[in-house]
């Protein structure tokens, strides 16, 4: 699963998701949570079932939170329905993780999906609260990213997310730096905020590129318009791509610890980046 660019699209509205598809994101985010009014949730949650079945494994599906009252309606019409993965919006903690994980198990067993095959992505600081714990790492081997979400979290402080220069304002940004680290510690990718305004292109342009310097492999999008700058910004440049093969070359398999490339000392932490910028080479789908 490359998560350069995810693109949300109301799964209620049609035309936005067909839109979606024809787009050229990584992936495609049928949305049943913020974008969908109360009222239109067993709509938006048949509308979605429908796009998987016509796509089996190729999409991804944010349900509802954990203990509102869609959000095991939502399990037990989307998975049977082979999303790719699963985004759980508020998660609260690894304990929402192990719990999901769970329900996924039994939904794949009854469906007769094979096991594993569903994966989840978790919306890990939306909240305060999911802040206390965010150790993730061996909760389940279905977690293929955390993703940074930075509006409902500063909802929940009661502060604005962003200061007028652009940059976060300081809990949010320090929220940033821990869902980093922790994804790091579990292995998994980290997945950067929206960018809220879609006629902001310089906004956009700059705070993607601060993310991919800082480690994330993607960023959430919330308008077409966006994909473009956020694919290019967390695709690697050609000369990157060659320096992390000749790093594959001469350290993987070779039982070298160390080597020497363009006069410079490479050694085992040189490799393991190398492998993360070759996962996210053009090349790599």
């Amino acid at each position: 699963m490359r998560l350069r660019s995810l693109l949300f699209a109301p799964a209620d509205a049609p035309r936005k998701v067909e839109k979606a598809l024809r787009s050229g994101a990584d992936g495609v985010i049928l949305d049943l949570e913020d974008s969908v009014a109360p009222a239109a949730k067993d709509h938006a949650r048949e509308e979605a079932a429908a796009a998987l079945r016509a796509r089996p494994g190729d999409l991804i599906v944010r349900i509802n939170p954990r203990g509102t009252a869609w959000y095991l309606h939502d399990l037990a019409a989307i998975v049977p329905a082979r999303p790719a993965a699963i985004l759980l919006p508020k998660c609260t903690g690894p304990a929402d993780l192990m719990m999901l994980s769970g329900q996924i198990d039994v939904l794949e067993a009854a469906g007769g999906l094979p096991a594993g095959s569903v994966g989840v992505l978790l919306l890990a600081t939306e909240t305060a609260e999911s802040l206390r714990n965010m150790d993730y790492a061996g909760v389940s081997p279905r977690l293929r990213a955390l993703c940074f979400g930075a509006e409902d979290l500063s909802a929940d402080l009661g502060i604005g997310p962003r200061r007028p220069d652009g940059r976060l304002a300081a809990p949010v940004a320090a929220a940033r730096d821990r869902l980093l680290i922790a994804a790091a510690a579990a292995g998994i990718a980290a997945v950067d905020t929206p960018f809220p305004d879609p006629r902001d292109p310089a906004g956009l342009q700059g705070e993607t590129a601060a993310a991919a310097a800082d480690g994330f492999s993607g960023k959430l999008c919330i308008h077409p318009g966006q994909l473009e700058t956020v694919t290019a910004a967390f695709t690697p440049q050609p000369e990157r791509v060659a320096w992390a093969r000749e790093v594959v070359r001469l350290l993987d398999g070779s039982g070298a610890g160390v080597a020497v490339l363009d006069g410079r000392m490479i050694d085992i932490a040189h490799l393991k980046l190398a492998r993360r910028v070759l996962a996210m080479a053009p090349d790599a789908a």
